[in-house]
């Protein structure tokens, strides 16, 4: 495929989760006139869709503005308005990585659109206790928030929403790979898998339990000719089937210590920065690649 030192404790970069994204400098910059009810037909039912609350970014005294990833709309920037408020209707219902049912008045020439309610399903409370599995859950909100598509792609937010759900209860011990074989299986979802079984350059067989010399700017796997000259990785056989498992959603689980596993972030973040990134920053993925909780 060719495309193109925190301390114990400190929490990862992504509680507001949107500080770093343009979108919500662009839409801050034109809030005013979304703030009247102007140009919103009162008169027409609210559009409803499950939803997940990839960001909220405070505006004035008592709003937000929410990113969703919504399962029949894609990702949205909506306007929570009184959101702030002590006796609002939405209660503590819009926090990060909350699930429910989201009311949304629609303006498609808008980039904001106004969120009516919140039915709040799952607050996944689970996830904020334990840092292990907040940090794999904010890296897995972070792929599904800068890079699924701005309109309903179903298959990428049921395996957010079924992500975010086996994280919370998972054995502390799966956390680390279960966050692996999640990201993996998001960037395929959405079209980026990586090559493995064929050269990503020329398309040539790569022979099975064989040592895989693996470019994250070309895609995947390369062939000893495509190899020569590009900075690659060698993985051994049993790193190969590793990678090949987590990129599965069928293959049984690899079992790593911490060494290996964290090569397998290492790779996977290379990955992610070189096809889907274009150089922006990531924090969650960072705070997560790096493990910047545990002390050095």
């Amino acid at each position: 495929m060719r495309r193109g030192r925190r301390g114990r404790g400190t929490r990862p970069p992504v509680g507001s989760h949107g500080a770093n994204r343009r979108a919500p400098g662009r839409l801050c910059n034109r809030i005013g006139r979304h703030l009247h009810p102007r140009g919103v037909d009162w008169g027409m039912p609210p559009i409803t869709t499950p939803a997940i609350i990839l960001g909220a970014l405070r505006y004035g005294d008592t709003s937000k503005i929410v990113r969703l990833a919504t399962r029949d709309l894609g990702i949205r920037s909506a306007l929570a308005k009184g959101a702030l408020r002590p006796r609002s209707r939405f209660g503590a219902s819009l926090q990060l990585l909350s699930e429910g049912v989201a009311h949304l008045y629609l303006k498609e020439t808008r980039d904001l659109q106004t969120l009516a309610a919140f039915d709040l399903t799952s607050l996944r409370s689970g996830l904020a206790a334990d840092l292990p599995r907040f940090s794999a859950a904010a890296a897995i909100g972070e792929v599904a928030w800068r890079f699924s598509p701005a309109e309903s792609h179903p298959d990428s937010y049921d395996l957010l929403s079924g992500a975010l759900t086996v994280l919370e209860t998972a054995p502390e011990e799966a956390i680390e790979v279960l966050g692996l074989r999640m990201l993996w299986r998001l960037v395929s979802v959405l079209g980026f898998a990586p090559a493995l079984d064929r050269c990503a350059r020329d398309g040539t067989p790569l022979p099975p339990d064989t040592p895989l010399r693996f470019s994250a700017a070309e895609g995947g796997g390369l062939c000893s000719r495509c190899a020569d000259g590009h900075g690659v990785s060698t993985l051994a056989p049993v790193d190969r089937r590793a990678l090949e498992a987590l990129v599965s959603s069928e293959a049984e689980l690899p079992v790593f210590d911490e060494r290996h596993a964290a090569s397998h972030r290492r790779l996977f973040a290379r990955f992610l920065r070189h096809h889907l990134a274009e150089g922006g920053e990531m924090p969650a993925i960072t705070f997560w690649e790096e493990r910047s909780w545990v002390s050095r």
